[in-house]
């Protein structure tokens, strides 16, 4: 059988025709759209108030552990303080005594010095009689070629008798590269005299301070003690140039 041939033939359907129908479908997604609106507002708003209030007692919680932490490390600080403190009175209570160590050391041999000196005046060993020079120390006086000056004139007998006499002290060194020997009275206000009067019994002291001249160069001192009457003698002595620290 042929095809027949024409235009194409389109199925119409009628509906019906419901204005309130549509009117309350249309409703209907509109209040389901706003139901589901404020659901997810309240949802949102609830979370967002859990996270807040969580986060504010993380907070809170954080604040305690920060606290507790600080007084921790404040007492630890403390404790540390307190070692340090102990430990300089430590030290400190050490290095009295030490320092007393020494002092006391030092008055001890200062004493046996002494004693030493003592007996040597009034028991000379040997051969050893009569005039005598002792010791010398130069020391400094921290400001420059300035020094003080100690010296022991003494006597060495059984029977000590007042001796008198007079001594010469001179500083022997360079000036200019050549040879100099300067009296003690060219470097001495204290000292008016090449001879130092001498008149003891026992031991003479002879003390002062000496300025050195710019360019000399000190490399010793050389003394002349000489006693008179009866029993006169003459002793010299050299001593290089030491200084001692003040």
């Amino acid at each position: 059988m042929a095809a027949v041939k024409g235009s194409k033939h389109i199925r119409k359907v009628v509906v019906p025709y419901r204005p309130v129908q549509r009117v309350l479908l249309l409703g209907s997604v509109g209040l389901v759209g706003g139901l589901a609106l404020v659901g997810s507002y309240l949802t949102g708003n609830y979370q967002g108030r859990e996270q807040q209030a969580q986060a504010v007692a993380e907070r809170d919680e954080l604040r305690i552990e920060v606290a507790a932490r600080t007084r921790e490390a404040d007492q630890l600080r403390q404790q540390v303080a307190n070692l340090k403190l102990g430990a300089e009175v430590d030290r400190k209570a050490s290095e009295d005594v030490r320092g007393e160590v020494m002092e006391l050391k030092a008055q001890i041999a200062e004493l046996q010095e002494d004693i030493t000196f003592y007996r040597g005046l009034m028991s000379p060993s040997g051969n050893k009689r009569g005039l005598t020079i002792g010791s010398l120390d130069v020391i400094s006086t921290g400001v420059p070629r300035e020094y003080e000056y100690r010296l022991v004139v003494q006597q060495l007998a059984v029977n000590h008798q007042v001796l008198s006499g007079y001594l010469q002290f001179s500083i022997v060194g360079r000036q200019a590269g050549l040879v100099s020997s300067i009296p003690l009275k060219d470097v001495s206000d204290q000292v008016g005299s090449e001879n130092l009067r001498l008149r003891f019994k026992y031991f003479q002291n002879f003390e002062g301070k000496l300025v050195l001249p710019e360019g000399f160069e000190p490399e010793r001192i050389e003394l002349l003690a000489r006693s008179t009457g009866r029993n006169a003698a003459t002793v010299e002595k050299r001593f290089g140039w030491l200084v001692q620290e003040g």
